[in-house]
């Protein structure tokens, strides 16, 4: 909470070229299963969240956008692709995940629930282990240097994209 007793809300892509801020409360958070979520995350679903333009800043850079559809765009981050929001008539979203905090933002609804992989609603079943515990990647996991952007803001973009690819 700020001190005038809103909520704040902090995050941005992986690499740090685009932050955001929200100081106000968020809406309705949700999970898209539509299929042209999923291709925009590259994922099972979208994880959004609706906000009000007028409380929200970008911090530092601004996303780049794809025209999905004749109605909606989607804000990406145009250094490392993180996905950041998704813009209808209706009003905007922000990605879930990009948030500095994700927990603290769970979705309440599920939309587009006619393209849902038929897969999505058992993966909690699947059996889980934590990522050290992985015997195949252990010594490569225990020397990894990560180059995302911490979830907090910095003064700069202070993690670079990494070594070349």
């Amino acid at each position: 909470m700020t001190l005038d007793n809103k909520p704040h809300y902090t995050g941005g892509c992986q690499c740090g070229a685009v932050r955001f801020r929200i100081d106000g409360a968020l809406g309705r958070a949700s999970i898209c299963h539509c299929r042209m979520c999923q291709k925009a995350f590259g994922s099972f679903y979208a994880p959004l969240v609706a906000f009000d333009w007028k409380t929200q800043a970008w911090t530092r850079g601004a996303p780049a956008y794809f025209q999905s559809s004749n109605h909606v765009r989607r804000g990406f981050c145009a250094a490392c692709g993180t996905p950041l929001t998704y813009e209808a008539p209706t009003g905007p979203a922000l990605a879930i995940g990009a948030f500095d905090d994700a927990e603290a933002i769970a979705p309440e609804i599920q939309f587009g629930t006619e393209a849902k992989l038929a897969y999505v609603d058992r993966l909690a079943a699947l059996p889980a282990r934590g990522t050290m515990d992985d015997e195949e990647d252990h010594d490569m996991l225990t020397t990894l240097v990560s180059y995302q952007h911490p979830d907090h803001d910095t003064d700069d973009c202070e993690y670079p994209a990494g070594p070349a690819a």
